[in-house]
């Protein structure tokens, strides 16, 4: 029996009560999880967390359940990517996971300590565990299964253009500004900033799915044996929409309760407070950097690209205007400029990211550089 019929076969199957039962699966596991510890709630999650083998127990269960509805999130997306085409898959998949993001970022500002640097910090995190870390991984896997992979430049151009200019502007500027003393920007230069940003990135959106759609689709067309969406079984759109949605919305919630294992590890074995805010990072991300990974593995660079450069792109385009919004709704400072060794980081990071791709191919040597940057960014955690 050929692929296409075994596909046709798995559909038919998975249609049923019983076959959908079994397909969906993993989001009964994260409801009855959702469920434990909305029963258990805060004070008991606390209690619970003290000692060290519940602690890492409780540890491992939120970040596998997470970490397996973040997967569940990538298949839905790909399976809308087939109905709607490309680049409107990728798009929804970086848009639900920047909502994460966003929520996250946003609960831990109005209901934790008053900390300016909280949404810098998440968003720099972001930044660096996408571009160094995942475009690094992908880079290399990809190069060594085939060598050399190819994509379009002009997608490439347009992410880079809107991405230095916004995180310079965002991230660097404030440093110099004399309106204010510190890293923050003014009243006025926040409402300027946060208008612009979100033009620019609907401006962005605009060019991405309607203008010049074909600069964020592959250069030419791959062997159907190398499509990451050739097995797999596709329903509705409506269905996966509904889908995609619920398993946003347990990884939400269960990572919002992650928070509280996760604080108690980096006080019971003395990690840096950065360590927390990269390791929320890199779960709101596993959606991302899972389905980034999962293209380039199939020779699919462009949509790894369109994934990993669209989450950083949209933290930079909607999550800093959020942080901002929160801020002056709220009459809380906060602080965007980055300290230390993170600014040259930020700036090389950007440099190596416009050489890595000034041609039209990659391979492994450029994803060992930006893993390297990505080594630098986890050696400032613990040593800063």
């Amino acid at each position: 029996m050929s692929a296409k019929a075994d596909v046709i076969q798995q559909v038919k199957k998975s249609q049923q009560p019983a076959g959908l039962l079994r397909a969906e699966y993993p989001f009964l596991i994260g409801l009855t999880t959702v469920a434990i510890f909305l029963a258990l709630g805060k004070t008991q999650l606390e209690k619970i967390t003290v000692d060290v083998f519940p602690l890492v127990g409780v540890f491992v269960w939120l970040f596998v359940v997470i970490l397996w509805s973040a997967v569940r999130v990538v298949r839905h997306a790909d399976c809308l990517a087939i109905k709607l085409g490309e680049p409107y898959g990728t798009l929804i998949l970086t848009l639900s996971a920047i909502s994460i993001e966003v929520v996250m970022i946003s609960t831990a500002m109005l209901h934790g300590e008053n900390n300016p640097a909280l949404g810098r910090d998440a968003i720099f995190a972001v930044i660096m565990i996408a571009l160094n870390g995942l475009v690094g991984l992908s880079l290399i896997l990809g190069g060594l299964r085939y060598r050399e992979q190819h994509y379009n430049i002009q997608g490439v151009n347009a992410y880079l253009n809107v991405i230095m200019a916004l995180a310079v502007l965002g991230l660097v500027l404030p440093n110099f500004t004399t309106s204010t003393s510190g890293p923050t920007f003014s009243t006025e230069q926040e409402i300027f900033f946060l208008t612009v940003s979100l033009l620019l990135y609907g401006t962005f959106l605009l060019i991405q799915t309607l203008r010049h759609r074909g600069y964020f689709l592959d250069v030419k067309e791959t062997a159907t044996k190398h499509s990451p969406h050739h097995l797999i079984p596709v329903r509705s759109t409506r269905f996966h929409g509904v889908m995609l949605l619920l398993y946003l919305i347990v990884v939400i919630f269960l990572a919002e309760k992650f928070a509280v294992p996760l604080d108690n590890s980096i006080e019971h074995f003395h990690m840096p407070q950065a360590f927390g805010g990269a390791m929320i990072a890199a779960l709101v991300l596993s959606p991302e950097g899972l389905g980034g990974i999962s293209a380039s593995l199939h020779n699919h660079l462009q949509r790894s690209i369109n994934i990993l450069f669209g989450s950083v792109l949209a933290t930079i385009g909607l999550t800093i205007p959020a942080v901002l919004m929160i801020g002056l709704l709220t009459k809380r400072p906060v602080a965007l400029g980055l300290q230390g060794g993170n600014l040259p980081l930020l700036l090389l990071t950007l440099a190596v990211s416009v050489v890595t791709f000034t041609s039209r191919k990659t391979n492994v040597l450029q994803g060992c550089v930006h893993l390297l940057l990505f080594a630098v960014f986890v050696l400032l955690i613990f040593v800063p």
